[in-house]
């Protein structure tokens, strides 16, 4: 195939750069994020100035409210980009672990040392954040990154890498190993998934139309999962003031992103006390309603404008808006059989006091996270502990659920003998 000049370019130097960054030692490595996470909050002024371009537009292209809640930055979103590097600075250091020691009996000292992968192209679509999470990731773990964002978010993210390239060039560190292809044309995604021998791992992060695509049309590996249909499963030995707070926070809390919840599963043993309890709480929202049979019957009186009928689409859809499907079950094991069904293995979450219940839900249900009385919102790289994440993996292979430093990595063997030959 044949590439851009402007791609090959950054391929090429992107290749290079991965070589120093990977004998950087941490200290060098974490300066760096020091110096990001501070230029970050030096320069907020220019950097909401790019973004309300990009909002600016959006509006004016009448953009979904969701979508443009992706894109949109301000001081408290741009300080806590900010703390996040700080955060993934002071996490351990994943290169050059040693684990899996062993000595044998010819004498030979085996291990697996942690490496770095080389060179990241990150394909992603409307989140200026994801500009930052990736780069610093990929410092702290030794890689190199090419970064594609959506048109939409164009002038934040040239800003942000922008920024990013300065604090590497402030701390002696080649800025090439941060690229960004500043051109929207889409033909440069399609060479992008064929740059096999200037990219190691393709990570999407968006829809299911991008991240389908790049399963369909990639030459190199790439982690393709990631679409969060997330349900929450109020089960009969719930608590109700819990169940009400954990369904609000799921939905309500970030409605435009993967982990939020998108299909509320209520036990019958108790839907005609929870429900209406529920859609008052998420009214105050603006949450419309999508309801099965039973739950209309008992809704369709409180607020005719966010209550409407499910069609069979609004189960395993991801809705992304403040939109949630209802559907009332008769047991556990018919909540289990719809999330097999219209699950997508990213976030699935139990409301339960039983602990046969809960157990039930752990072994059986096949997700990234599976959790228990807690929201579906948590199924994130910072919240657990990994400072950020470049993409919340659905695959089963190499890395699943949110992927930090150590999903950025592979690992060698290394073979220490003393003279021995084999027989």
């Amino acid at each position: 195939m044949k590439y851009s000049n402007e791609l090959l370019l950054l391929g090429k130097e992107a290749k290079e750069a991965a070589k120093v960054l990977a004998s950087l030692d941490s200290e060098d490595r974490n300066r760096s994020l020091y110096k990001i996470a501070e230029n970050l909050m030096v320069n907020k002024e220019q950097i909401l100035i790019a973004n309300k371009k990009d909002c600016e537009e959006a509006i004016s292209n009448r953009l979904d409210d969701s979508l443009i809640d992706r894109i949109y930055l301000d001081d408290k979103r741009l300080s806590d980009i900010s703390k996040d590097v700080i955060t993934i600075a002071e996490l351990p250091d994943p290169l050059d672990e040693i684990f899996d020691i062993k000595s044998l009996p010819n004498g030979l000292r085996i291990e697996k040392r942690r490496v770095p992968l080389g060179v990241i192209g990150a394909i992603y679509e409307n989140r200026p954040n994801v500009t930052v999470d990736f780069s610093a990731l990929c410092i702290k773990s030794g890689n190199s990154v090419i970064l594609r964002g959506g048109k939409e978010g164009i002038l934040t993210n040239i800003a942000l890498s922008g920024l990013i390239r300065d604090s590497l060039v402030d701390t002696g560190v080649n800025k090439n190993i941060i690229q960004i292809v500043k051109s929207t044309n889409r033909d440069l995604v399609n060479q992008m998934l064929n740059m096999k021998d200037y990219i190691d791992l393709i990570i999407p992060r968006g829809g299911s139309k991008l991240v389908n695509m790049v399963a369909n049309e990639s030459r190199i590996p790439a982690i393709t999962g990631g679409i969060g249909v997330c349900h929450v499963y109020v089960d009969e030995y719930a608590d109700i003031d819990m169940a009400i707070s954990i369904v609000n926070n799921a939905k309500v809390n970030r409605p435009s992103v993967c982990n939020a919840m998108d299909t509320l599963l209520i036990n019958k043993k108790i839907y005609q006390e929870l429900l209406p309890k529920i859609a008052n709480v998420l009214f105050e929202s603006g949450v419309e309603i999508r309801c099965d049979e039973r739950a209309f019957n008992i809704l369709k009186g409180h607020n005719s404008n966010l209550v409407v009928k499910a069609n069979e689409d609004d189960w395993g859809m991801e809705f992304l808006s403040l939109i949630a499907s209802v559907k009332i079950v008769d047991s556990i094991q018919d909540a289990l059989k719809h999330i097999e069904e219209f699950g997508s293995g990213h976030t699935e979450a139990i409301i339960t006091n039983n602990s046969y219940s809960s157990d039930k839900f752990l072994n059986e249900v096949d997700a990234s996270a599976v959790m228990v009385n807690a929201s579906t919102r948590f199924n994130d790289g910072g919240q657990f502990g990994l400072g950020a994440e470049v993409a919340i993996s659905t695959n089963k292979i190499h890395a699943r659920g949110p992927m930090g430093l150590r999903e950025l990595t592979s690992y060698k063997w290394i073979v220490i003998g003393d003279g021995q030959i084999r027989a």
